[in-house]
């Protein structure tokens, strides 16, 4: 029989460090030749994104050393970073974006030179940024997107998508770079040239839409000297997310479309229109969060590799011709969005409820997976891992809340019987966003100390239909508070958590949810606000990056229509409404949003006398990447919950609460 402890005070052998040496993922896979490249995090190193090579002979190596960070900065959450090709003689060529000044570089590993600059360096830090690069070596060109700041302004600034040499020649003379659009103020993805070299396809979008709102599917003919004419719409349009374009080896484009409601893929016929290709109420494709993602792509042998499911996805087999899909056999729940195809081989990032994200090989011939990179190793005894259940509950007006609720388990305690434990809610980021079932050390962090979490795709999560998606608009700040305060709520009139220990917390638009929670319900006994927006006014006109920053438009409504709706949502006018210690945790250089967020919303509270604590980091900006920043946050949260909740934790730094 296990020891009886109180929920919240079981030792646990994950700490804080071992957390964070596990956050972040692999992205960006794609295949040289016949070796699989792809991009990995290095918590250790200053948070930089190594670029890994595995060889054909099954070795894996870090190709460059520190400080190389390979990462965009394009729309600031950036996009694919890099693109090689295999060469007759002298090894693969890579092209990639290194992250403290963001000029594209060529690079050949196996070679004896230094990675070799071929865009110049801006006037102003980060001033030229570039992403989705498209490697074109019998042109001597990479195509991709430019993005250049223009004035002082976080909106004054152009797009194109541009050709830059192979040679270096634009290191030093900018206008050795061709632009091939001119339309400059659009948002633009990096070209797909077609199979036979004549026509390149592209997706844009404008303010106010966001990808996931509206986007076309741009065409244009490409002449012998590499420039493109006749740039026109091809599919998509103003209430139609197109995320992703793919050409297939017989010339032919495909899609993935949210015209019947779902992201499906489709076949782009000139003379009958976007044709289906496996209709289902699944998602075959997501938000376009970052330049160049990718969900499906397409095999030399016709069929087509897609990642697709509702609410957890796996990978399949499209047969385009019969709509059969085969799904592939393994533990994998989550598959992220990116894929690499080469021959029979397909290769993807996916994880589980109980192993972290790794680089898989498909063999379709054979039908074999195999796990060929970022391999899964239980730090600790996988009985300290919780054991996710997928719940469905019933929210306002009786519509479904999905969400992943994880109750503590240890196998060194167990709680008392007549003891409910402490429930976190989870609130992620996006917000048209989505928690995915997979493990998390940070969960489990709270979970093997007998802290429950509960992770909550809330209306205008993605992942379940563009009519759940579209819960949140112009509601942002009442559906999602709603949603995470019913989700806590059943789970205290069922007997699962302890209806006076709850805690909300969350990160960038989770951020919001948590503070507008907390000044909103009475839920919560206290909350976590994580790099957030506060001020929905400030936010929505000059606060925050130009890609989101008529966002707003669409969650709350346009702010010359609805100011007052901006004024009585933001936490920071509902200041005297909040009653229960936070957390606040900030990053000091991050763009999106940005410490004076925080410091508002501080001023606003100014002598109310209600604990709390403000926690900021040097060097990080939007999503923490240091491990020293990780470690003191994850401790911070738990003295906080420790303190709240009136259990003791000697095993953290006591977190100072001021009134």
């Amino acid at each position: 029989m296990l020891p009886i402890g109180a929920h919240g005070t079981w030792p646990s052998p994950i700490d804080a460090a071992l957390a964070a040496s596990h956050d972040g993922r692999p992205e960006y896979v794609n295949t040289v030749g016949e070796e699989v490249w792809w991009t990995e995090p290095r918590p250790a190193e200053a948070g930089r994104r190594a670029l890994v090579r595995r060889r054909a002979d099954g070795s894996t190596e870090s190709v460059l050393p520190a400080p190389w960070n390979v990462r965009s900065r394009v729309i600031e959450y950036g996009g694919v970073p890099w693109a090689g090709t295999a060469r007759t003689e002298g090894g693969p060529l890579i092209v990639f974006v290194h992250f403290a000044d963001q000029r594209l570089y060529a690079y050949a590993p196996d070679g004896p030179g230094e990675p070799v600059p071929l865009t110049p360096a801006p006037d102003t830090a980060g001033g030229l940024r570039w992403a989705d690069p498209q490697l074109h070596p019998d042109r001597g060109e990479v195509w991709c997107v430019l993005e250049e700041f223009t004035g002082e302004g976080p909106s004054d600034l152009r797009r194109v998508i541009a050709a830059v040499p192979l040679d270096g020649s634009a290191a030093d003379d900018r206008t050795a770079v061709r632009e091939l659009t001119d339309d400059s103020r659009r948002f633009v993805t990096g070209p797909k040239l077609s199979p036979d070299g004549r026509q390149a396809a592209w997706i844009a979008w404008d303010h106010p839409r966001m990808p996931w709102d509206g986007t076309e599917v741009m065409l244009a003919d490409v002449a012998g000297d590499g420039t493109f004419h006749r740039p026109r719409s091809f599919a998509g349009g103003p209430e139609e997310s197109v995320p992703q374009i793919e050409w297939d080896a017989d010339g032919q484009l495909l899609l993935a479309g949210d015209h019947s409601g779902w992201w499906n893929l489709y076949r782009a016929d000139p003379d009958r229109g976007a044709i289906p290709l496996c209709p289902r109420e699944q998602e075959f494709a997501g938000p376009l969060w970052k330049i160049g993602l990718s969900w499906f792509r397409p095999l030399d042998n016709g069929l087509i590799a897609t990642i697709h499911g509702k609410g957890t996805t796996t990978l399949g087999i499209l047969d385009p011709q019969t709509g059969e899909l085969v799904d592939v056999a393994g533990p994998w729940t989550e598959w992220a969005e990116t894929l690499a195809v080469h021959g029979s081989r397909v290769i993807g990032v996916a994880a589980s409820p109980y192993s972290s994200y790794e680089v898989v090989e498909l063999d379709t011939s054979t039908g074999r997976t195999r796990v060929i990179g970022s391999p899964h190793k239980d730090a600790v005894d996988p009985a300290y891992y919780p054991r996710p259940e997928e719940r469905t509950f019933t929210g306002p007006d009786g519509r479904e809340i999905h969400a992943h609720v994880y109750p503590p388990r240890s196998p060194d305690r167990t709680g008392p019987e007549d003891e409910r434990p402490p429930y976190v809610v989870w609130a992620h980021g996006g917000p048209t966003g989505h928690a995915a079932l997979v493990l998390d050390l940070e969960i489990a962090y709270f979970t093997s100390r007998g802290i429950g979490v509960a992770e909550v795709n809330y209306g205008g999560s993605t992942g379940y239909g563009r009519a759940y998606r579209n819960r949140l608009r112009e509601q942002w700040g009442v559906v999602d508070v709603e949603d995470c305060a019913a989700v806590a709520a059943a789970l205290a009139d069922e007997g699962t958590a302890d209806r006076q220990r709850l805690a909300i917390r969350g990160g960038s638009a989770g951020g919001w949810t948590t503070a507008a929670s907390l000044t909103g319900t009475d839920v919560y006994a206290c909350g976590t606000i994580i790099y957030p927006i506060l001020d929905l006014t400030g936010w929505g006109t000059d606060e925050t990056h130009d890609f989101e920053s008529r966002y707003l438009e669409s969650l709350v409504g346009p702010l010359a229509e609805v100011p007052q709706r901006y004024r009585e949502r933001s936490p920071v006018s509902r200041t005297d409404r909040l009653t229960t210690p936070f957390l606040l945790l900030q990053g000091l250089d991050d763009p999106i949003c940005p410490p004076v967020q925080c410091e508002r919303f501080l001023a606003a509270l100014d002598g109310r006398g209600i604990p709390h604590a403000y926690l900021t980091f040097e060097g990080e900006g939007h999503g923490f990447r240091r491990a020293d920043t990780m470690i003191r946050a994850l401790e911070a949260e738990l003295s906080l919950y420790a303190q709240t909740f009136g259990t003791d934790r000697t095993d953290v730094p006591r977190l100072e609460l001021k009134k």
